[in-house]
């Protein structure tokens, strides 16, 4: 079964990515090049065990959009959202045996340095009779 490993952030830490303080310290470059070569290799592991089906990084909240209909035409609203500090910043997508281990998986996703931080995992439905309404 496929499952969604979905990773969050925030525009504050996109700005501490970049180098720009916020309430955290700027991260350096060297930081940085960690953390993707981490992900990186944690993505080349999955992909190795035959589990990996995706997965990518999310621009920055400040370049998204919502897009809601009122009275029938589409009303487009820039980011980031004043009523959310968090937006998905990055998915993976694994195929596995199961949500155990969707969730093993997951959990090398969070840094055990950040306190708070998490992933929600949930299964991809490969059909409208799998969603379980």
């Amino acid at each position: 079964m496929k499952y969604m490993i979905m990773l969050y952030g925030s525009q504050q830490d996109y700005d501490v990515l970049g180098g720009r303080p916020t309430e955290k310290p700027a991260m350096s470059e060297e930081e940085v090049a960690a953390m993707h070569a981490y992900m990186g290799r944690l993505h080349e592991e999955l992909a190795a065990s035959g589990e990996l089906v995706d997965g990518r990084g999310l621009t920055a909240p400040v370049h998204a959009r919502r897009v809601r209909v009122r009275a029938g035409a589409p009303v487009v609203t820039d980011g980031p959202y004043a009523e959310t500090e968090e937006v998905l910043a990055g998915f993976t997508v694994v195929d596995c045996t199961s949500f155990d281990r969707a969730c093993e998986i997951a959990a090398r996703f969070v840094n055990p340095d950040a306190d708070g931080e998490y992933v929600d995992v949930r299964p991809v439905a490969e059909g409208a009779d799998e969603l379980d309404l």
